[in-house]
């Protein structure tokens, strides 16, 4: 295949695994994976943010790789972090970043993995799409035994199918997942057993811990006709070590859903949030943060720790592999906060507090 048509495939892949399109056709006039009550946030077929448009249509895709600027990435950019090899237990708060948006969490004696991504390529085709650049920070073999896994939306950086089909039969973990989303996950294992809540709504875990689900500035999509028909959400984790904000994908918009989450559940002791996969802004700023928007939610959390992720191993978009960390540390100056108190975390990289 000559070099401009693997460029436009790999560029087809790339918009496929931000949701453009991939999953299976649909009738345009159904949805495939839920039904349910109309509400503020489900018009009967599809779930929307009120007072907030994330969508982008395929114009705007047109414009932006008609135009991109992108900056290339080294086809290898190893962790300075060795892969790390979990204990089976931790009774206290240890963090784990896998890889992109993906952690275990060992909280309370309990392992919950969130948005595990295994894959070599984020993409709904193996042979094409963006890359891992480093391997995972933890092997998938060397996982301690799970207990829950929280999925935050179906976009395919996010939901590792055949892998999360893996961890089940491997784990037989406790899923959870926004409405819709067990449609998706029940393709790749008929076995799977997903707990699927709304925004506001929870999962008890035992043992004082428990998952709440909150709303997030993004959207969802498996393919072109699919669009926002399952839910998305980020998660409050709440443990006898304390509040822990996730969020795998968000804008900024009004900041009102973080002051919502901080009026709800307090200040958090840890928040683990997106800082990268933000160029160009006049396309991602609906759905994707950048650095200085990320120490903005920090402040609004009132969050005592945050822990920076969504950079450094899958390229989404067109800025560098280092410029997330680096604008990061622009941000923090701006603020006047210690560079401790927002960390980029890279794949094996441990934070415990």
């Amino acid at each position: 295949m000559k070099r401009r048509s693997l460029l436009t495939v790999a560029s087809a892949a790339t918009v496929m695994t931000l949701g453009g399109v991939g999953y299976a056709a649909h009738r345009r006039n159904a949805n495939p994976y839920y039904s349910g009550p109309v509400s503020d946030h489900f018009d009967g077929k599809r779930f929307f943010i009120p007072g907030v448009d994330t969508d982008r249509g395929l114009k705007d895709i047109a414009r932006w790789q008609a135009q991109r600027q992108r900056t290339p990435w080294p086809k290898s950019v190893p962790s300075p972090f060795p892969a790390d090899t979990p204990p089976q237990r931790v009774s206290g708060l240890r963090v784990v970043l896998i890889g992109h948006a993906s952690y275990l969490v060992q909280v309370a004696g309990r392992n919950i993995l969130i948005d595990p991504v295994f894959a070599k390529r984020a993409s709904p085709v193996r042979f094409a799409g963006p890359k891992r650049v480093n391997p995972p920070g933890i092997a998938l073999a060397d996982l301690p035994p799970i207990d829950a896994v929280l999925i935050t939306h179906n976009h395919y950086d996010h939901l590792d199918g055949p892998n999360l089909a893996r961890i089940w039969q491997e784990h037989q973990p406790l899923v959870v997942a926004p409405l819709g989303n067990d449609a998706i996950l029940r393709g790749y294992d008929d076995t799977m057993h997903v707990e699927t809540r709304d925004w506001g709504e929870s999962v008890d875990l035992g043992d004082g811990l428990s998952v709440h689900l909150t709303p997030a500035n993004h959207w969802s999509a498996r393919g072109l006709n699919d669009r926002r028909m399952a839910l998305w959400c980020a998660f409050a984790i709440l443990s006898p070590q304390g509040f822990h904000y996730h969020v795998g994908d968000t804008g900024l918009g009004d900041g009102t859903i973080f002051r919502n989450v901080r009026a709800q559940f307090g200040p958090p002791r840890l928040a683990t949030l997106p800082i990268g996969a933000y160029e160009p802004r006049w396309f991602m700023r609906p759905q994707h943060v950048d650095p200085y928007e990320a120490v903005e939610i920090a402040g609004l959390l009132g969050a005592a720790q945050a822990l920076g992720h969504h950079w450094g191993t899958f390229q989404l978009t067109d800025e560098g592999v280092e410029r997330p960390a680096e604008d990061l540390a622009a941000a923090l100056d701006a603020a006047g906060w210690p560079h401790e108190r927002f960390i980029p975390l890279r794949p094996g990289q441990v934070w415990q507090g």
